[in-house]
């Protein structure tokens, strides 16, 4: 039986996730990494991305879409979002509307030193809604 440790995923509004796991992979702000018990002690700062769970005995990966934050690994791991969905819980329509409002106003504008704060945010819109649609358009699950 492998290690395990306690993992908490933690939004803004509520306590996502608690649970015991084997191992949590996350979209860093280099790409993605794993974490599994007795990892070295770190802190990373997170990118939109997709967030795997495998939890203790299982073979089976949860996922869930996750918006920037950090994670803070310690002898147990706590991850810190601005936002986090299970694919059940994604409004593909709302996630849809806003990729293609993001894509939109990319396509309209140039990028401007007057317009950059509006450029990023659309950016983090348009990568936000195209992971909540990866994520959507899954199980919820895979072996690993």
């Amino acid at each position: 039986m492998a290690n395990s440790f306690k993992l908490q995923i933690v939004t803004p509004d509520k306590l996502f996730y608690e649970g015991e796991v084997e191992m949590v992979i996350v979209r860093t702000l280099t790409g993605e990494e794993g974490f599994m018990a007795k990892h070295t002690w770190a802190t990373k700062l997170l990118d939109v991305g997709r967030t795997w769970i495998r939890e203790k005995g299982s073979q089976e990966l949860k996922l869930a879409s996750t918006a920037a934050g950090f994670i803070d690994v310690r002898d147990s791991v706590t991850i810190f979002t601005d936002a986090a969905e299970w694919p059940e819980e994604i409004d593909v329509a709302r996630a849809e509307e806003h990729k293609q409002k993001a894509e939109a106003f990319l396509k309209e504008h140039k990028r401007t030193k007057e317009e950059e704060e509006e450029f990023l945010k659309a950016e983090a819109s348009l990568k936000k809604a195209i992971t909540r649609l990866k994520v959507s358009s899954t199980t919820g699950q895979r072996k690993h």
